[in-house]
């Protein structure tokens, strides 16, 4: 029996089940290269522009204080095309550099996973309870090329940075600056 997905009659789960598994037969063939950001966002936000598709946000996000932010997928789609840009130009990042992400779940970690999908940067996400050891051995670890944190989280950061020899670039989520760091906001 067939069921919808958060209420979209269009998405059923045997529908996927099948496609899968023809997948797994080999009936379906895989593309050569995938990329999330532009083979689904950017295709369902032309869906969407042409009429083809329900309107529907991509991304939705509430904070604790009841702060909305909400994205339809074409404002994502540029938002992330725009991020890319500050990744790759000003950040110095190519295709398979690594970058690390030491950032509360705020909008500009989604909109950063997208931007580093677009672009074929490795994200690496790193929770704000890390220490400034485990973040010394993941800059050395990964030779990561970038460094992606809030204000408050950069301070305690900045200890372990001269160490690491790898890092081109320090990148501000969210409002505040500091000395050094590039920030998305004003970059955006």
């Amino acid at each position: 029996p067939s069921r919808t997905f958060h209420g979209n009659n269009r998405l059923l789960t045997s529908q996927i089940i099948s496609h899968y598994e023809s997948i797994n037969r080999c009936k379906k063939e895989l593309p050569e290269y995938f990329n999330f950001a532009s083979d689904v966002l950017d295709e369902w936000a032309r869906l969407e522009k042409d009429g083809r598709k329900a309107a529907t946000p991509a991304f939705w996000w509430v904070s604790g204080e009841g702060e909305e932010v909400q994205w339809s997928f074409e404002e994502l789609g540029c938002l992330s095309r725009k991020a890319a840009n500050v990744l790759s130009e000003l950040c110095g990042l190519h295709r398979g550099d690594r970058a690390i992400a030491v950032v509360p779940r705020v909008p500009e970690w989604w909109l950063l996973s997208v931007a580093c999908m677009r672009a074929g940067i490795v994200l690496i996400p790193g929770t704000s309870q890390l220490t400034a050891k485990d973040i010394w051995y993941r800059l050395q670890a990964s030779q990561a090329k970038c460094l992606i944190s809030s204000a408050p989280l950069a301070a305690a950061l900045e200890a372990v940075l001269p160490g690491s020899p790898f890092l081109k670039s320090k990148l501000l989520v969210g409002p505040g600056s500091r000395a050094g760091w590039l920030n998305l906001r004003e970059l955006l």
